[in-house]
């Protein structure tokens, strides 16, 4: 088997390893590879049993892989890779794996029988003849055999451990099922210490209860170890060296590094930002800035939660969160942050001691989440009737910055008039302000605006505040029966919103918008120069 080495800076491109999380054919065929042996190397030189959590499609998989070539002596698959000359080629582990990534787990019935096939699969690999009907005891009979037969204590590699549980959120029973249908599972792990040289669990997810990891209490979690934060994604030098043929292409539109980091860059465990490996290959191969990350995804349950826990779309970015609160994840409590955090639609952006304990305030990764994140919640805040920013040829930005009034009133009225009367109906949040401040909110980020709800001043606060190149638009939002006309513009005049705007120079509208409470309309729309 002839294996490529490892590509140096100014290489001729390669092929793309799209769709691939095996790491022998990227390996064997020539693909780009980000070589991450120095982290492999010392994660094992500084323990054996791990927990690493990171939202989908982040390399959770390759990783996994990875490590199964490196404990089974693939040197070939190594060569040229930093970990060539630091490891032992002469010792093979065996190594079982159980890779949850794919399967049908929308019953407990279903997800024993993948887990008996699997464990079957397995053991015919390895040649080992097993009686138990428990796949718990198939388990234990199968480390422990393969120990016995090869020498060799056991690799065990779990991949996407959670994902028969994440899978069934919105179905609490059959989670919960499968929850304490894994839990014993896993506890086999424990009872087979000896028998382990090295163990590894991956997922989107840290699930709290005691009885999924009680058997799992010696894990070492890495997901907020700073050493670790690249182990999987891209970090900009990597970006920049190994896929550098691919930036600056022969033929092709080169690609803008600021743009690449304002659109995809952004993950932070506590340690360097990294990119989303799914967007910058898609990026690289279609040339286009899009949210590929997000389109694979179905945020629907998120945002269905956002909603009835009342959570304002314009509260999301700078959220803040202690550990314990960003592992408070459970089928029977799902905390806020936990969810948002662990799924990847937050991360930390940063992070003050308090009394010992470390405080992190968490935002947006980039645009591709921030802008897409917020279409998807104004969707759901309109029941997907709510005009497509730029839908109508123009985008309000562009509206503004040309001091076209009339296009901006027209376009902030078909959106208020989208939310269907039947939503106000059954939701007591659109009664007030803060419901029409939300929709407003996110139809301006995913518009790609910079926006700021709730902008402190001397006075108080402003709704909304929209920052363009040249002006700065400010928002007030009133509901006709609790104010008198023309309110909303007499606030934004009487407290001086826009005064450290106006004072930097910059040319300031103020916008008084009401609302109806019985007809759920816009009842009238002022603006005036600040």
């Amino acid at each position: 088997m002839t294996v490529p080495p490892a590509r140096e800076g100014g290489a001729a491109r390669r092929t793309l390893p799209l769709g691939i999380q095996s790491f022998g054919p990227i390996r064997q065929d020539g693909h780009y590879y980000v070589d991450k042996t120095p982290h492999l190397e010392r994660l094992i030189r500084q323990g054996s049993r791990y927990f690493l959590s990171r939202p989908r499609r982040f390399g959770k998989s390759l990783l996994i892989d990875t490590l199964a070539e490196l404990f089974r002596g693939s040197e070939e698959l190594f060569r040229g890779l930093a970990i060539q000359d630091r490891w032992d080629w002469s010792v093979r582990h065996p190594v079982v794996r159980l890779d949850f990534a794919g399967g049908d787990f929308s019953t407990t019935d279903r997800l024993r029988a993948t887990v008996s096939d699997r464990m079957a699969a397995a053991c015919e690999r390895a040649g080992v003849t097993v009686k138990q009907r428990h796949a718990s005891d198939r388990l234990a009979t199968l480390i422990q055999s393969l120990h016995e037969s090869t020498g060799h204590r056991v690799v065990v590699l779990v991949d996407e451990y959670d994902k028969p549980i994440v899978d069934n959120l919105e179905s609490p029973d059959v989670a919960r099922a499968n929850r304490d249908f894994l839990s014993g599972l896993y506890g086999t792990f424990k009872a087979c210490d000896a028998h382990i040289r090295f163990l590894m669990l991956t997922g989107v997810t840290k699930f709290s209860k005691v009885n999924l990891f009680s058997g799992l209490n010696n894990l070492t979690d890495i997901t907020l170890d700073p050493g670790f934060a690249t182990l999987c994604g891209y970090t900009q030098e990597e970006l920049e060296t190994v896929f550098a043929p691919e930036l600056d292409a022969p033929g092709l539109e080169p690609l803008d590094l600021e743009r690449i980091r304002d659109w995809y860059d952004g993950y932070r465990w506590l340690g360097e930002p990294v990119y989303n490996p799914y967007d910058v290959l898609l990026l690289l191969r279609n040339r286009r800035f899009r949210p590929y990350w997000f389109e694979t995804g179905s945020p629907r349950f998120l945002v269905e939660l956002l909603a009835r826990r009342g959570v304002a779309s314009f509260e999301l970015d700078g959220m803040a969160a202690g550990e314990p609160l960003l592992s408070a994840f459970d089928v029977e409590r799902i905390g806020t942050e936990a969810l948002l955090w662990q799924t990847g639609y937050l991360t930390i952006v940063g992070e003050r001691e308090r009394r010992g304990r470390s405080v992190y305030r968490l935002g947006f990764p980039n645009r591709e989440v921030r802008e897409s994140l917020q279409l998807a919640l104004l969707d759901q805040m309109t029941d997907s009737r709510a005009p497509e920013p730029g839908g109508s040829g123009r985008f309000l930005d562009e509206m503004m910055a040309e001091g076209d009034l009339a296009g901006v009133e027209s376009e902030l009225r078909a959106l208020f008039e989208a939310i269907p009367h039947e939503w106000h109906a059954r939701s007591g949040i659109a009664r007030y302000e803060g419901y029409y401040a939300s929709v407003l909110f996110s139809y301006m980020e995913a518009s790609g605006m910079d926006v700021r709800a709730e902008e402190s001043s001397a006075a108080g606060r402003a709704d909304i505040v929209a920052v363009l190149e040249d002006a700065t638009w400010v928002f007030e939002l009133k509901i006709d029966e609790r104010a008198s006309e023309g309110a909303a513009l007499a606030q934004l005049r009487e407290r001086g919103y826009a005064e450290k705007h106006r004072r930097r120079g910059r040319k300031v509208r103020l916008v008084g918008i009401h609302f109806s409470e019985a007809s759920r309309t816009v009842t009238a729309f002022e603006v005036a120069e600040g």
